[in-house]
């Protein structure tokens, strides 16, 4: 028999940018019982880890350049926003009407840039809040507190909500990992009928963003730290870059 089990404590802080993170993280889990075990994995959403680095920008402080005004008027967003979304993207992809596709710095293509207003207190003139800097060092730092504070130093992943070309609605996708695979390279194992694997990577650590993400929820659910316990962990320290393809392997543009 196999299992697996995901647990999402109760998360009742509202995260602050200077918040001790790992610290919140490791209270949660001490509320409910909950004591680490080295295979586990506590999978994050992006927006507390963000709050906590102080990725909020106030978008009174923007001045949006000229491109950022032509991109709003094309897009109908706020010039503002625009120019946060350009400032996190290597290249514009795509844009109309309510969006804007882009390749993000940190190599992943997303609506908007990963810049998000949901779930964020906002003032008089808007708060927009951008994805952490480094999510896999992020994942890294956190893991390395966890294990001061507890002992122990579970796999960490950071998640967000990312749409996918050809396929309606967001999925949980790994942003950041540290202490488990990004990639499950199989190829190689026999199948059924003892035939090797000749392709098969699977995207493992979004797999796993995916069924925590299911927990989470997407709007006032306020559950934003999975506990996932079960997994065959391979021994190894991967990152959210194995995840995403070369743009030499890019076949669509």
């Amino acid at each position: 028999m196999a299992g697996l089990t995901l647990t999402a404590p109760a998360f009742p802080h509202m995260v602050a940018p200077g918040d001790d993170l790992a610290g919140l993280i490791a209270g949660a889990l001490a509320d409910e019982g909950l004591v680490l075990q080295p295979d586990d994995v506590l999978v994050l959403a992006q927006k507390i880890v963000s709050k906590a680095e102080g990725r909020l920008v106030r978008l009174a402080d923007v001045t949006p350049s000229p491109r950022a005004v032509e991109l709003a008027e094309l897009t109908a967003k706020d010039a503002r926003l625009v120019e946060l979304v350009l400032s996190e993207a290597q290249e514009v992809v795509r844009a109309r009407r309510g969006v804007i596709i882009v390749r993000h710095r940190l190599g992943m293509v997303l609506a908007n840039a990963g810049i998000d207003q949901s779930n964020v207190a906002q003032d008089g003139d808007g708060t927009a809040l951008l994805l952490p800097i480094d999510p896999d060092a992020s994942c890294t730092a956190l893991r390395n507190r966890l294990a001061a504070l507890t002992g122990v130093a579970p796999a960490v992943m950071i998640v967000d909500s990312v749409g996918r070309a050809w396929r309606n609605g967001t999925i949980g996708t790994a942003i950041g990992i540290a202490g488990a695979p990004g990639l499950a390279d199989l190829r190689g194992r026999p199948d059924l009928f003892h035939r090797p694997l000749m392709t098969t990577e699977v995207g493992f650590a979004d797999e796993v963003a995916a069924a925590a993400s299911l927990l989470m929820g997407q709007a006032a659910e306020g559950r934003p730290l999975v506990l996932v316990r079960g997994l065959a962990l391979a021994r190894r320290d991967g990152s959210a870059a194995e995840l995403i393809r070369p743009l030499q392997q890019d076949m669509f543009r």
